[in-house]
C-alpha cells in the first residue's frame, strides 16, 4: 500500500504539471503570508515597546509603487504557469472536414454509469469494465472521451492527471498517460447515488509488449474449453434461461445487452462491483448470491438463487477467459 498522497505522487506529466502549479502557488502564498505575518508582529511588537502611537505615515508614491510592482509581477506568474497548465492538459480531439469529432482521435471512450465504468477501446474493438490497460511510456498519451450514461459522474486517477466531469449528452476529454509500469487507483469524484463511493476502477498501466498481448487476448472469444464441465455446461444454460442476457454480454454468444457490464473476459478481471470485492470464486459466489448485500442499491437484484444454479454459475463465469 502506497503511504504517499496519491495526489501528491504524480505519475504522468500530466500529474506531473499538476503538482508543480501546486507547490509554486504553495510556496508563493506561503512566503506572503509570512511577509504579512511577519510585518503585523513587528507593528505590533513597536507599538508595544513605546507604549505610544507609531508615526503617522500618510503614504509615499515611490512606496505605493513598489507594493504594488510585487502583486503584479506575483498574478502575471501565476497567469502564466497556469495557462501553461491548462495547454498541457488539453485534450481536445481535432475536427474532420464536416466540423465534428475526429473519432480516429479517441483512443479510448470511458462511460460512467450508476455504479461502474464501460470502458472502449474504439481502435481495437475491445470492451471491459472497471478497468483500463495503457502502456507505460512518457510519450504515449490516450486521448480518452468522457460520457456519462446516466447521472453526472468524475472520472478521476489522482496519480495521473487531473478531474473530469461525466456529463449525460456531453463528451468530455482528458489525457491518460503513465510514466511507468504500475497499479494506478481511479474513482468517482462527485456523488452519483446510494453506492458512489463503490464507484472504482484500476488503470493498468503495463509495457508495450504486455499491452499488445492484452489487446490481442481480449479482441479474441473467450477461451472457454470445448467441452466445458457438467457443472459449467448447466451454468451456461441456465445463464441463457434467466435474465443474465437481458444485461449483459458476452462476445459470440446470443447476449448482446448492455445494461450491465460486458461480461466476455469477466474471469480475468481483478475485482467485482467497480472494486467491492476480490474477483475470486469464493467472492463471486457472495456476489451471484446476494449483490445487495455487498452493494446496496446496484442495479443487479437479488434473483434468490438455489445453491445449486449458484455453483453452475460461478462454474460458468469461471470459464470466461
Amino acid at each position: 500500500m502506497n503511504s504517499v498522497i496519491p495526489v501528491l505522487d504524480p505519475a504522468s506529466p500530466q500529474a506531473e504539471a499538476i503538482n508543480s502549479l501546486f507547490l509554486q502557488v504553495l510556496l508563493i502564498s506561503a512566503i506572503i503570508f509570512a511577509i504579512v505575518a511577519g510585518l503585523i508582529l513587528v507593528a505590533i511588537s513597536r507599538g508595544r515597546r513605546k507604549q505610544t502611537l507609531p508615526k503617522q505615515d500618510f503614504g509615499s508614491e515611490k512606496s505605493e509603487i513598489y507594493w504594488l510592482i510585487g502583486p503584479v509581477v506575483i498574478v502575471i506568474w501565476l497567469v502564466a504557469i497556469s495557462a501553461n497548465l491548462v495547454i498541457t492538459l488539453n485534450a481536445m480531439p481535432g475536427a474532420d472536414p464536416d466540423g465534428k469529432t475526429d473519432v480516429s482521435d479517441i483512443d479510448l471512450i470511458v462511460t460512467g454509469h450508476q455504479w461502474w465504468w464501460e470502458v472502449k477501446y474504439p481502435k481495437s474493438g475491445v470492451i471491459t469494465a472497471n478497468e483500463i490497460y495503457i502502456p507505460a511510456d512518457k510519450k504515449k498519451k490516450f486521448r480518452v472521451q468522457i460520457s456519462s450514461a446516466d447521472v453526472i459522474h468524475c472520472f478521476w486517477v489522482p496519480q495521473l492527471g487531473r478531474k473530469i466531469d461525466a456529463i449525460p449528452g456531453r463528451d468530455n476529454y482528458i489525457w491518460l498517460q503513465a510514466s511507468e509500469p504500475g497499479s494506478y487507483q481511479g474513482r468517482c469524484s462527485e456523488y452519483c447515488g446510494a453506492q458512489h463511493a463503490w464507484m472504482n476502477f484500476k488503470v493498468y498501466a503495463v509495457t508495450d509488449t504486455e499491452f499488445d498481448q492484452w489487446v490481442a487476448s481480449e479482441q479474441l472469444a473467450n477461451k472457454q474449453p470445448k467441452l466445458l464441465s457438467p457443472l459449467a455446461n448447466s451454468g451456461k444454460q441456465f445463464f441463457f434461461q434467466a435474465t443474465c442476457p437481458q444485461c449483459h454480454t458476452i462476445y459470440g454468444t446470443p447476449a448482446e445487452a448492455t445494461i450491465g457490464p460486458d461480461l466476455t473476459h469477466f474471469a480475468r478481471r481483478k475485482e467485482i462491483g467497480a472494486g467491492v470485492i476480490e474477483n475470486t470464486p469464493e467472492n463471486l459466489a457472495l456476489w451471484l448470491k446476494d449483490p445487495q448485500a455487498l452493494k446496496p442499491g446496484c442495479k443487479m437484484p437479488d434473483f434468490k438463487l438455489s445453491d445449486e444454479h449458484l455453483k453452475q454459475l460461478v462454474a460458468y463465469l469461471e470459464t470466461l477467459k
